[in-house]
């Protein structure tokens, strides 16, 4: 089968013919249909993570946000047949660990990362073996579409992660999204979708006006305020919204961006960090921590979503109230896999893009 294959990083990646997935007993082999093009995947093609030993060996198939249909089941699989369609998540979990069992597959103890390690072999490619599918392949209504769930990918189901069930999200609250790439948008509509009042943040004016389709009531354009030597970001937030954001998001994992998020909250508000760092910041970012201690202020990490939650977002979906298919920008074919991750370094990319032709 065909797949594109991390073999130096930075450079172009190598679409090769290689073996078609083994199929463990637990497993599922899926015959991928669409899989979105994500800045995990950039931040693993340029090598990061040698600060937190999480670097992406060469010799990896990258792409983690499949969908597809299963083509092949394992012997110890109940749940799925052949033909079936399902979303895979990206942070699969082994389904009998304290976290499994208790509604957190999504930090499993002994999980894996599809695309990420040698042991999970990702999607950027005709096929993927799905490891312990029965927790961790999510059957798909027929009526949504494989583009839909690529959108989904890790982006989206963090995004709803991070605001339904770590901020907890409610209608009326001022939510501040930092970054408006594929994550920031994602975070940007299911946030309007939950009832919250949207501020969104980039310094590119084309995110921004999409941010304004996908439910923003406000955007904020950080390099034109910079320009003008206007008041700061967290400054411009604070006075919108009398106080303070109630959650602020950084969806882009910049130094700047991420104490922009912590220095827009009003007392007892929320920071949640999605965005991975980049080689600048190699894993941290200084914080105003007496600020944080004397405000009651909260800051939280999120990462995926557990499998087990999947049916809220899947039912959001089916019932019109989200469409993670308005993201989808850009189709391409597993051949411009490098040259759209290269336009990521230079931020050159808008939405989500999605590899549909294998």
């Amino acid at each position: 089968m065909r797949a594109a294959v991390l073999e130096a990083y930075g450079e172009p990646l190598s679409i090769e013919s290689v073996d078609p997935p083994d199929l463990a007993p637990h497993g599922v082999v899926v015959d991928v249909d669409a899989c979105g093009i994500c800045r995990s995947d950039w931040h693993a093609w340029q090598g990061h993570g040698e600060w937190a030993d999480d670097q992406v060996p060469l010799g990896q198939i990258l792409g983690h946000e499949p969908a597809g249909r299963v083509a092949r089941v394992g012997e110890q699989v109940d749940t799925l047949e052949e033909g079936d369609r399902v979303a895979v998540p990206f942070n699969l979990g082994e389904g009998s660990c304290y976290q499994c069992r208790n509604g957190h597959g999504n930090v499993c103890e002994d999980g894996y990362a599809l695309g990420f390690e040698s042991s999970v072999p990702g999607a950027f490619a005709e096929q993927v073996h799905v490891p312990h599918a029965d927790f961790n392949a999510v059957a798909l209504p027929e009526d949504v579409s494989a583009e839909a769930v690529a959108a989904l990918g890790c982006r989206y189901v963090t995004a709803f992660h991070a605001l339904a069930h770590r901020a907890n999200v409610d209608a009326g609250d001022w939510i501040a999204v930092h970054g408006c790439g594929g994550l920031g948008l994602a975070a940007v509509q299911i946030a309007s979708a939950l009832g919250a009042r949207v501020i969104a943040v980039d310094v590119r004016d084309e995110p921004l006006a999409m941010a304004t389709d996908l439910g923003a009531e406000e955007t904020v354009n950080g390099a034109k305020r910079e320009e003008t030597g206007e008041s700061d970001v967290p400054v411009l937030i604070e006075s919108i919204t009398d106080g303070g954001a109630h959650v602020s998001v950084d969806a882009l994992g910049r130094a700047e961006t991420c104490r922009n998020s912590v220095d827009c909250l009003r007392i007892r508000g929320t920071h949640v960090q999605i965005g991975l760092t980049t080689a600048a910041e190699k894993g941290e970012v200084s914080l105003p921590i007496d600020e944080l201690t004397r405000w009651d202020v909260t800051v939280v990490g999120s990462r995926g979503m557990p499998p087990s939650r999947y049916d809220e977002l899947l039912r959001m979906i089916d019932s019109g109230a989200l469409e993670p298919e308005r993201l989808v920008t850009n189709r391409v074919s597993l051949a411009d896999v490098s040259d759209r991750l290269a336009a990521m370094s230079e931020y050159d990319t808008r939405g989500v893009e999605v590899v549909t032709e294998l």
